[in-house]
């Protein structure tokens, strides 16, 4: 792929949360490509181009921590941020010592992980590939962002810098994650979309977001 990108990220704490745990955070076992994504959006993000993630590669091995977390207990209501757009007066604000909640979480500690991506075009604007290429690696390497990235919550951030190629992981054969988050189709219907994460070497290979392997 002409358009190849491969970015190292690492931290010391990640969580890529089960969509189906309701109350409480359980990662997966490993990075999901809409984490992945995420990220490449934070360093380098335009209308033009679109990120695809090729695969991701797991470099260390994959430790869970347990510990408990201060969240809010709900959302902040969208009548209230209209209401705040039409007048321009209202206040848009939650206190969290009203809505503070203890929860527990099992998150990932200690990870390493190489991105390998492409981009593509969405219009026919600003579509040299090179430039939005040598913008990405230039902006990787400098430790530019529109936003500090993060692995799953913002608590932890992720430290990234472009590489070559992916180093060797400590993962030897191949080893089934099970289901997958794999991204939100943002249709008319909203509906999350999942694949078999199967790891080989350290290695999941990303099916197309609209190939057979990829289930709602």
């Amino acid at each position: 792929m002409g358009y190849g990108i491969k970015l190292k990220v690492w931290g010391d704490y990640a969580c890529f949360t089960r969509p189906e745990m309701k109350v409480e955070r359980v990662s997966y076992h490993v990075m999901t490509p809409s984490a992945a994504k995420g990220i490449l959006e934070a360093i380098y993000w335009k209308p033009a181009i679109h990120w695809v993630i090729d695969r991701i590669h797991v470099l260390n091995p994959i430790r869970f921590d347990n510990i408990r977390r201060n969240e809010l207990g709900g959302k902040l209501p969208i009548r209230n941020v209209m209401v705040a757009m039409k007048n321009g007066r209202s206040r848009v604000e939650v206190f969290i010592e009203d809505d503070r909640q203890q929860r527990a979480a099992m998150i990932l500690r200690d990870v390493a992980y190489v991105i390998d991506a492409h981009f593509e075009f969405t219009c026919s604007e600003d579509n040299n590939p090179a430039k939005h290429k040598e913008i990405f690696e230039r902006r990787a390497a400098k430790g530019q962002c529109f936003h500090h990235p993060y692995l799953g919550c913002r608590e932890f951030s992720a430290h990234f810098e472009p590489v070559e190629e992916a180093p060797a992981s400590v993962h030897k054969g191949e080893k089934d994650l099970g289901w997958m988050l794999h991204d939100m189709d943002f249709g008319d219907d909203m509906k999350a979309r999942f694949f078999r994460a199967v790891m080989r070497e350290g290695t999941i290979e990303i099916p197309p977001f609209d190939g057979k392997g990829v289930k709602t």
